[in-house]
């Protein structure tokens, strides 16, 4: 045994030091820091090692000298294998002295203790109050320590033991660490939670439009003078909806009259002629032709003339934009400029985007959300896809779909958006939860 290198009373300042120091920490990686370093002086020894034994294995919390370990070092890696065999080790005391002479050493031992450790290591149990190990600190030693430091060492572990149930309590409190038996539970729960049948679902943007809407589209090309209607007003069947320009028709209407005019003054003077004049009896039959074309001419105009105002084919509502905006607008034959649309057979418009996209038969079905009545739902059916995606108004590649409402909803009025949610087939939760990501990943790895 080594002579003591301080005097009794300065042993026990030292002590009362030590004690002072490892109250003050206010982290467990601080307070193994202060085991690894600071009973340098009392015990001289070569290396210090701090390992907490809450973990399953043992994790190495500090090394004296270093003020982080290196995770990959060649002494670290062997060290592993180290503190498993020491955690087998059984330690009645609270502290033990191994010798590589007299311990019974593995091979993967003994090669790294040869190489990295000195002949003895003095092994110190942290345990709490109910004598629960909590850390282990060991020390390498040339020899074992003197009884009487070694002494004062090991009631300085009394102080340790309580400053590390101190700050790991809250920590305990909470955590859970799984048995072997509990992770195989668990994995056997997920998996069937993932082969749970669902069915699949798709949000997107919808809007209330008429089941069956009737377009009034211009009959021929001009200028709209004039709108009858308001947005959203009803009308009746024969109701004036809005009128052309007719001034240009009425020009050409005056023309071809008198056109029809000249056609007939000349055919009457080529046969009051024709008694006495060959040529008058061979350009009857021209300048007829020429009066009966002059007159198709003007049926014609007239038959325009009375299409410049456009009647209600049927009782409805006028569904279009602002009347502002067509108020002397030019527009071309077929162009649509409202629509007619029965307030009493709604329907629903979808906009599915094509990232949404699933998979949709005709007659699946689909609630409507709208923004106006959130806490209620309008149920429907698909009753008609787009195979091609178009570009809504939003920017947004996306399927057009319509959906017919099933009952009486008074809340169902056009014009009205909200989202809707449609439903395909049934699929496992699996395959719903990792559909988008698996979608994602093939899209930017091409697999």
């Amino acid at each position: 045994m080594s002579e003591p290198t301080l005097p009794h009373p300065q042993l026990l300042l030292a002590i009362a030091a030590l004690e002072e120091r490892a109250r003050a920490v206010d982290s467990l990686n601080g307070l193994a820091f202060s085991i690894a370093n600071d009973p340098y002086p009392l015990l001289g020894f070569r290396q210090a090692l701090v390992f907490d034994c809450a973990e399953p294995t043992w994790q190495l919390r500090a090394v004296s000298g270093l003020a982080r370990p290196a995770e990959d070092s060649p002494y670290l890696v062997w060290l592993r294998r180290a503190a498993e065999w020491l955690a087998a080790i059984p330690m009645p005391e609270q502290s033990l002295w191994l010798s590589a002479a007299n311990a019974e050493l593995p091979d993967a031992i003994a090669s790294g203790w040869a190489e990295w450790w000195p002949d003895g290591i003095w092994c110190l149990r942290i345990v709490d109050r109910n004598n629960h190990l909590r850390g282990m600190a060991i020390y390498l030693l040339d020899a074992p320590p003197d009884p009487i430091v070694a002494g004062q060492v090991l009631r300085l572990t009394g102080t340790w033991g309580y400053c590390w149930t101190s700050l790991t309590q809250g920590q305990a409190n909470w955590r859970w660490r799984p048995t072997q038996r509990q992770k195989k539970v668990l994995a056997i729960g997920l998996a069937v939670f993932c082969l749970l049948p669902v069915r699949q679902t798709a949000l997107a943007p919808a809007e209330i439009v008429a089941l069956d809407a009737t377009v009034v589209a211009s009959p021929l090309d001009g200028v709209v003078k004039r709108l009858h209607v308001r947005p959203n007003q009803a009308v009746k069947k024969g109701e004036i909806l809005l009128s052309l320009d007719d001034t240009t028709l009425q020009n050409r209407l005056e023309v071809a009259l008198k056109g029809v005019a000249v056609a007939d003054a000349e055919l009457n003077a080529a046969s009051q002629r024709s008694f006495d004049n060959a040529q008058s009896r061979n350009d009857i039959a021209l300048l007829t032709g020429r009066a009966q074309e002059r007159r198709a001419e003007l049926a014609a105009i007239r038959a325009q003339l009375a299409r410049v105002e456009m009647a209600a084919p049927r009782d409805g509502v006028a569904v279009f934009s602002d009347p502002n905006d067509w108020l002397g607008k030019p527009v071309v034959t077929g162009e649509r400029i409202m629509l007619l649309a029965d307030p009493a057979t709604p329907a629903m418009l979808i906009h599915l985007p094509v990232a949404d996209a699933i998979s949709l038969d005709l007659g699946a079905p689909v609630k409507l959300y709208l923004s106006a009545h959130p806490l209620s739902s309008i149920e429907g059916r698909i009753s008609e896809t787009s195979y091609q995606a178009i570009t809504t108004p939003d920017g947004v590649a996306a399927y057009r779909l319509r959906a017919t409402i099933d009952g009486p909803a008074p809340d169902a009025r056009l014009g009205l958006r909200g989202t809707a949610k449609v439903y395909g087939g049934w699929v496992v939760l699996g395959y719903y939860l990792l559909r988008r990501p698996l979608a994602t990943l093939r899209s930017w790895s091409g697999f």
